[in-house]
């Protein structure tokens, strides 16, 4: 017969063996949500590179147009390509990308990470059910544009700015903010910050629920299919198409808001922009100028970084570093 002392510490022996083991799992269980989150950011940021390089050329055209008062057309847009690169070469097509990946890659970045993260925590809100209300797809959306925007804002000012400048004005990124604080003050960076914001909870949250909503929508029609990459693009180009048109004529006036420094547009509030813009060129040849090119460019970036962002994250989460273990 074995003695009560033995028997309890066996017993504490054994409950001290099953935290240790509650332990270990929870650590492993941490360390691969972090990986994971990693993941997210690193396939995050390649899809936003990717989807802005391609697009470059014909969304520094529309900045041109947004801050200016001539009149857009695919044809002016031709011609302003086109002059572009005779007077300046094929590589001003992309001036201001440098600025643009400094952005775009942290933003994209942050912005695919914390929309996981935040579906994450409404499917722990909801987990008595067998998913979360439809609704939570465009907050997801919304919050993670937010999140992005408030964190690289600076970076977007600066690149708009070297978008419709000449070189001599701004010979790098580091001398665009150099010049920027200096001339105008540091609370500039932040100009246009309020109408950004305003648009891009619309913009985030069309995008991130359509693009939910499609692939849940083809998942339930197939039985539980994932689509494949074509699909996907489809998707996100869908998803872009649906986002610009419900955001882009407070993108207009961030653009204006952005660039008065250099364009010497009177542009210090969102209402007081927006009224200059309706007087001087009208609500469609104003607010809405540059929508045609941006319903081409648009759909393809935002479908080329959805797929891109998927495509790559499923291939960093079966790598081992980042498989269940």
């Amino acid at each position: 017969m074995i003695e009560p002392s033995r028997e309890s510490a066996s017993s504490v022996a054994a409950i001290q063996d099953r935290t240790a083991t509650l332990e270990q799992e929870e650590e492993i269980r941490r360390q691969h949500e972090r990986r994971k989150v990693v993941a997210n950011l690193a396939a995050g940021a390649i899809a936003g590179a990717i989807a802005k390089t391609t697009v470059a050329p014909l969304d520094r055209t529309k900045i041109m147009f947004q801050v200016s008062h001539n009149r857009f057309s695919a044809k002016e847009a031709y011609k302003v390509i086109f002059r572009t690169y005779k007077n300046e070469g094929v590589v001003s097509l992309w001036r201001g990308n440098s600025a643009t990946m400094a952005r775009v890659i942290p933003y994209a970045a942050i912005q695919f990470a914390s929309h996981e993260q935040y579906k994450k925590m409404f499917r722990a809100s909801y987990k008595k059910l067998k998913s979360p209300p439809p609704y939570t797809r465009f907050l997801a959306g919304s919050m993670a544009g937010v999140t992005a925007t408030t964190c690289t804002y600076p970076l977007d000012m600066v690149r708009a700015r070297m978008a419709v400048t000449k070189k001599a004005k701004y010979s790098s990124l580091p001398d665009c903010f150099a010049h920027i604080i200096k001339e105008e003050g540091g609370r500039t960076l932040y100009r246009g910050f309020t109408p950004t914001i305003l648009g891009v909870i619309p913009y985030a949250g069309t995008s991130f629920f359509t693009y939910e909503t499609l692939k849940i929508l083809l998942s339930d029609f197939t039985g539980g299919k994932e689509p494949n990459p074509i699909q996907r693009l489809i998707f996100g180009m869908l998803a872009g198409l649906f986002g610009q048109s419900a955001s882009y004529p407070l993108d207009v006036i961030r653009r204006r808001m952005q660039t008065e420094g250099v364009t010497g547009n009177p542009c210090s509030s969102i209402l007081g922009t927006a009224r200059m813009i309706i007087k001087e060129e009208g609500v469609r040849r104003g607010l809405y100028k540059g929508l045609s090119m941006n319903w081409v460019k648009g759909p393809i970036a935002v479908g080329i970084s959805f797929t891109t962002f998927d495509l790559t994250q499923r291939t960093l989460h079966r790598l081992a570093m980042f498989k269940d273990t």
